[in-house]
């Protein structure tokens, strides 16, 4: 395939990746503004913790974080990505079990979750995927 074609195809999946995360964020945003309750807007601090330990503690020159092999920092930025990761579902499910937000709420911020999750997973393929290993 043309060079051309494989910049405009990938063009194409960055801009439908833009469109998936501005889509969790609107979820984000209607889960609150609809039920007039910004206590969900809790969650954006773990969507914003989430990237912080890759970006600290990942270096270019350490292991895949997909791997099992590792060091200590590799390790502990598992571990805090995962915490993340429980917390950005966590914090909506206690809410909603406190009695702060209604059922509306609790799916809205689950399903934005989801979106985000969807597109960090697409971003990790594509950046995984070789130029010359892939159909495109």
């Amino acid at each position: 395939m043309a060079r051309s074609m494989r910049t405009c195809l990938h063009s194409g999946r960055l801009a439908l990746l833009a469109i998936l995360v501005s889509g969790g964020i609107v979820l984000q945003i209607l889960a609150c503004a609809l039920y007039n309750n910004w206590w969900p807007m809790l969650t954006v601090l773990m969507y914003l913790m989430l990237p912080m330990p890759l970006i600290f503690f990942l270096g270019s020159s350490s292991p895949s974080m997909m791997s099992n092999e590792g060091d200590g920092w590799v390790n502990f930025t598992k571990f805090l990505t995962g915490a993340s990761v429980v917390g950005s579902i966590a914090i909506p499910s206690i809410l909603k079990h406190a009695g702060v937000i209604g059922w509306g709420a609790l799916s809205m911020e689950l399903s934005s979750f989801i979106v985000f999750g969807v597109a960090i997973l697409w971003l990790i393929q594509m950046n995984g995927e070789d130029e010359y290993s892939s159909a495109f």
